[in-house]
């Protein structure tokens, strides 16, 4: 074996123990995925269709100008860098971010809302995304008929709370849905006061504790007192459950992703050796 192939070899198998840390600092063993589910809210409702080739967002959504949080034409680069594959749902074909574009919304995302000051990260913006809709945008409603909007899936009244204009706007709701789960993740740690925890269980409590706020009313979050999560209705725990999974998908994209960097660049540095010792 080469000095440069032990070089990528052991590069390559770094990068692998750092997806493997992030998947065992998210919690205990994987579950296996599941099948995209239906909107968490209530009954499956119906999906807004995309032709393929269609644009992902409505026309209102595309000439609808960014909210001064964006910053000076911050979101409009965010969106020239998307790409979107087709997908379907039972019958209906429908447009997802890639996920070099699903990991680059939930990086900005996190980072914008300083979500590492509350102990939370792109990981979890990921999850969250991934228990809302699957990272596939589509109109949900709750139980009551008030309906969720776009791919973090926001009642009316709370994109409006947030500031956020526009929910059908993916990359708009993506950085509202952070936030969103800042407010969540405070909420949670003073919920967890005075329980003894281990750092670890505090960790998963906290996650618990952000799906519990983006899944319920005022009402239904009042119920959870830390230690009661599988009381909570069904569909609060398979929040929690696929926004669990979802982290975990990020976290092993994460590796993949640098894995796949890291042999980019070591195919051209050999590409280059060989021309330099070839005398090309």
């Amino acid at each position: 074996m080469t000095s440069q192939r032990w070089a990528a070899c052991s590069a390559v198998a770094g990068v692998a123990t750092v997806g493997l840390a992030c998947l065992l600092a998210l919690g205990s063993g994987l579950r296996p995925p599941l099948a995209v589910p239906p909107l968490l809210r209530g009954a499956a409702p119906p999906v807004l269709a995309i032709a393929p080739g269609a644009s992902p967002m409505p026309a209102q959504a595309q000439q609808q100008p960014a909210p001064p949080s964006a910053g000076d034409g911050y979101y409009e680069q965010l969106r020239s860098r998307l790409r979107w594959v087709q997908t379907r749902i039972g019958s209906d074909t429908l447009l997802t971010p890639d996920l070099r574009s699903r990991m680059l919304l939930a990086k900005s995302a996190a980072r914008r809302a300083r979500l590492d000051e509350v102990g939370l990260s792109f990981m979890d913006v990921y999850g969250i995304i991934n228990a809302e809709t699957s990272w596939v945008p589509r109109l949900g409603a709750s139980k009551d008929g008030t309906p969720n909007l776009g791919i973090a899936q926001f009642e009316p009244a709370t994109a409006r709370a947030l500031g956020l204009r526009n929910p059908n706007d993916p990359v708009e709701a993506i950085h509202a849905a952070a936030l969103h789960m800042k407010e969540a993740a405070i909420w949670s740690e003073n919920r967890l006061d005075g329980l003894k925890l281990s750092a670890v269980e505090r960790a998963e409590k906290l996650r618990e504790g952000v799906s519990i706020y983006y899944n319920l009313s005022s009402r239904g979050r009042a119920a959870w007192n830390g230690r009661n999560t599988r009381q909570l209705p069904r569909e609060t725990q398979l929040h929690i459950l696929n926004a669990r999974i979802g982290a975990r998908e990020a976290a092993l994209a994460e590796a993949q992703l640098r894995a796949a960097s890291f042999r980019r660049a070591n195919d051209d540095a050999v590409l280059t050796a060989g021309d330099l010792h070839s005398g090309g």
